[in-house]
């Protein structure tokens, strides 16, 4: 037998790494079951290559609750260890890491994974356990052996009488971490962090009809026929699936296994993702995973932390920012790799060139896969538009690169639902809806049936009105018209559509200046300044008498600030203004000016302004009200 001190130069190790490790010491679960993984993975590596003269067969990790012995077994059928290597691994080098973590983290230790990340995954056992026994035999002919610590400096080496190769990690679980003899716990973490390790995990047995068993049919006295109850066998509880299929090649799966993945995912998640992205990279960084599309919905607020993140298939965390582009963790899936250094802060990892390499090989992949999709069933892709495009829109605007690319597959959809890519929009509107001074006007809607007449008088004239109503959609329009030449964006009830597509030829106003002198004063007098600034223009004679716009410049600019940004100059606090456009051609404007009693010019006046506020959703409450008592009053 062996006893010794552990050299270390803190008087107790074991109170500072529950000290400072506490508020994540479920962890160390997923530390043991790590290592028993490397084990196993080591064995498998050597007898692959004739070093190991043993059989490798089909190994499992096992994790056993003794609640009434308040103990936690961990047990593997890996490499093992010699005495000596318990010595060197255990009580050497391991600690050695642990002082210098200690050393280094005692006033600041905060970070929620840092055990792993400082080569002290054994020890993180001591978080929830007063004593740990290692009883192993390794995989050569060595005698196996006991290592007893029990939370002090002091350890004891014993010859073991174990005679199967491999390691049995026994944790005696203090009072404080009973919570750890529940098998209800030990499930949930095993499910949380080991769910898709490459090892076959035990937790228990579980009975299963036996698959070799045929029911026979029995005739009873009667003559009534029924099969006999099937018969049951005990098999061991695999809780992990080791074969996940980001592990597998893209050709060795079909749709169906990607969407039977996405629900091992989700199993709450009840709708099935619109399409998948396999990741498979070797150079110049190791990167597996697939990314799902979920359907989305226009809103920002998205739950996001969906994409879980593994290295070497052990879960780490949900929080992918900085690894994946911010415009894609609004996906779900899984990312795999042993390349991301998780052992340092979320600055420094932003700043890696390997993780930026990584964020953009993602970025161009997902880029590649949206355009082949819209290349080979474009049908389908606009079908999907709307559940998809708050992500590309997003990209667009935050990431160069993707919005380089997303020129080939995002679309601008027009008001009769028909869907161009930038191009095919430049292409068809050129001719039509350039103004004099040679720019492009692309004009848009942002709700269908609230613009209906200004979307009419467009079409009126031939032009063609998207769309666009997504939450980011200013900020969008901002990022086009920068990187575009000579183009700009108007909402169709932004001014008169003459305005909004000046032309060379300008129509000629029925009222001489004297008249017109006179109908401004008119307006003036009975339209609040405040809210809205008159302006009279010549139009066609059957366009509408009254029309409400709103600024594109100060409209655009209140909402890019309300979502975030662009909002120059604290546009976001002006109050709504309004420009009142009058068509000095309008029949009733003319009589409006041939009436003789100030009343009714007052009635005709106050009726058509609400008419274009109530066609601008703007009349409400107590205004309304009176619209409604006025308008009966007219008609009587």
């Amino acid at each position: 037998m062996t006893k010794g001190n552990i050299n270390v130069s803190v008087e107790n190790i074991f109170p500072l790494i529950k000290k400072f490790l506490y508020s994540d010491h479920e962890i160390f679960l997923r530390e043991l079951i790590s290592n028993a993984t490397d084990a196993t993975l080591k064995l498998k590596h050597l007898s692959t290559l004739g070093d190991a003269k043993v059989e490798y067969g089909n190994p499992k990790i096992e994790v056993k609750v003794d609640k009434k012995g308040k103990k936690l077994h961990v047990i593997d059928q890996g490499i093992g260890m010699t005495a000596e290597e318990v010595e060197k691994y255990i009580n050497q080098i391991a600690f050695s890491g642990a002082e210098e973590f200690l050393d280094k983290y005692k006033d600041s230790a905060k970070d929620s994974g840092i055990i792993g990340h400082f080569g002290l995954g054994f020890y993180s056992a001591f978080m929830v356990a007063k004593k740990v026994e290692i009883i192993t035999k390794s995989y050569t002919d060595a005698p196996a052996a006991h290592w007893t610590c029990d939370g002090s400096p002091e350890f004891s080496l014993t010859e073991a009488k174990k005679t199967d190769r491999g390691t049995e990690i026994i944790l005696h679980i203090d009072d404080e971490s009973k919570e750890f003899l529940e098998e209800s716990k030990i499930r949930e973490l095993l499910l949380k962090y080991n769910k898709f390790m490459p090892i076959p995990i035990k937790f228990g047995t579980k009975e299963i009809n036996d698959p070799d068993f045929e029911p026979k049919t029995i005739t009873d006295k009667d003559g009534k026929e029924t099969k006999e109850p099937h018969k049951k066998i005990t098999v061991d509880n695999i809780i992990n699936n080791p074969t996940p299929a980001w592990t597998k090649q893209p050709t060795d799966l079909k749709d169906e296994d990607y969407k039977d993945f996405y629900r091992e995912l989700y199993p709450m998640q009840f709708e099935e993702p619109l399409f998948h992205i396999h990741l498979n990279v070797d150079y110049p960084f190791n990167l597996t995973g697939i990314l799902y599309f979920p359907k989305m919905t226009g809103e920002l607020n998205i739950q996001r932390d969906k994409i879980q993140l593994y290295q070497n298939q052990v879960f780490v965390t949900d929080n992918v920012e900085g690894i994946v582009p911010e415009f894609l963790t609004m996906l779900r899936g899984v990312i795999d790799s042993p390349d991301i250094p998780l052992n340092v802060s979320r600055s420094y990892l932003q700043a890696d060139g390997a993780v930026k390499k990584i964020s953009s090989y993602i970025t161009r992949k997902v880029a590649d896969k949206l355009k082949s999709l819209f290349n080979n069933n474009r049908e389908d892709f606009e079908a999907k538009w709307n559940d998809i495009k708050i992500v590309i829109e997003y990209g667009m605007l935050s990431e160069e690169k993707f919005f380089e690319k997303a020129d080939a597959f995002a679309l601008y959809p027009s008001v009769d639902g028909k869907y161009y890519t930038y191009d095919e929009l430049y292409n068809k509107i050129k001719a039509n809806q350039t103004d004099k001074d040679d720019k492009l006007v692309i004009l848009y809607a942002s709700d269908k049936d609230a613009q209906h007449s200004y979307i009419e008088a467009a079409k009126a004239k031939g032009y063609e009105v998207l769309l666009l109503d997504s939450p980011i959609v200013s900020h969008l329009m901002q990022k086009l018209e920068t990187s575009k030449e000579k183009i700009s964006f108007a909402r169709v009830d932004a001014d008169h559509i003459d305005k909004l597509i000046k032309k060379e030829d300008t129509t000629i106003s029925k009222l001489s200046e004297e008249q017109t002198k006179e109908l401004d004063e008119l307006l003036k007098e009975l339209i609040p300044s405040e809210k809205f600034s008159v302006q009279l223009e010549a139009m066609d004679s059957d366009a509408s008498p009254f029309m409400i716009t709103q600024p594109e410049f100060m409209r655009r600019m209140k909402e890019m600030q309300a979502t975030g940004g662009g909002g120059m100059f604290g546009m976001g606090n002006f109050p709504d203004m309004y420009n009142l456009v009058v068509n000095t051609n309008s029949e009733l404007v003319s009589e409006i000016l041939n009436t003789k009693t100030k009343k009714k010019q007052e009635r005709l006046i106050n009726q058509s302004l609400d008419l274009a506020r109530l066609s601008q959703g703007l009349l409400k409450g107590e205004e309304l009200t009176n619209f409604i008592k006025r308008s009966y009053e007219m008609i009587k």
